[in-house]
């Protein structure tokens, strides 16, 4: 029997959605106390799921397919305009790849950023417990991209590593700094930290038609995009 074989799934119930108020969703999740989750994950992420702290997940809600995963095949990706400005407008930020452990410097910047961003919503109550459970988790083999200007923390991206892709797990940054544009520049370095150790996709997560938080990864051409049985150009699958 292979490695894969007999992986549990479930549904969960149903929750509220956590991109339209009003809706609800539900999500496919793998069985979160199997051993084998680090080891299937690759494939996970190549079947759309995405992990949150120890769980792997796909939403699966009834008559809702909004939730389109997408990647980006970093040999390809060019940069366009606006994200070589980005670029030249954060000439002066030095990234540096980091192990994925918190500390009072990243934790204090991870809770103005979701009180900024997320007030009332939940998550702007997070605290140290949080951080590690939502961010870092048990067994994933996770970096932190530390994005600093004159040795003072500007971003941190979180990102899960194998051996032929990235997945970009989420990124906090300075919400006073928010002009900048440091969420795109987060994963521009992330593209360029792939292609420095020679994987072959950066993984966004989900992307969502209409969704304006979402609609920045459209923007990293050329996408890819999961239609529930493969990957396929971004604008094939009728999302553009």
């Amino acid at each position: 029997m292979g490695e894969n074989d007999n992986l549990r799934l479930f549904h969960t119930g149903e929750h509220p959605c956590g991109y339209w108020p009003g809706r609800v969703a539900r999500d496919l999740v793998f069985d979160p106390n199997d051993d084998r989750l680090a080891t299937f994950y690759p494939q996970a992420l190549q079947w759309g799921f995405r992990r949150s702290g120890d769980i792997v997940y796909r939403p699966h809600c009834v008559g809702c397919r909004a939730c389109v995963a997408v990647r980006i095949p970093v040999d390809e990706f060019r940069p366009d305009r606006s994200q070589r400005r980005c670029l030249a407008r954060n000439a002066s930020i030095e990234a540096r790849v980091l192990p994925a452990q918190r500390n009072d410097e990243r934790l204090a910047l991870y809770r103005r950023y979701l009180s900024a961003r997320h007030p009332g919503g939940g998550m702007d109550g997070h605290g140290a417990h949080e951080f590690d459970q939502f961010l870092v988790g048990s067994w994933a083999t996770t970096r932190f991209l530390e994005l600093r200007e004159d040795g003072r923390l500007l971003a941190v991206a979180v990102t899960d590593l194998d051996a032929q892709a990235m997945s970009a797990v989420y990124t906090f940054y300075d919400p006073d700094q928010a002009a900048r544009g440091l969420g795109t520049l987060a994963i521009l370095k992330q593209i360029e930290w792939a292609l420095r150790e020679r994987r072959r996709h950066l993984y966004l997560g989900y992307w969502i038609a209409g969704h304006g938080k979402m609609d920045y990864k459209r923007r990293f051409l050329p996408l890819e995009g999961f239609d529930g049985r493969q990957w396929r150009p971004f604008d094939t699958i009728g999302a553009a």
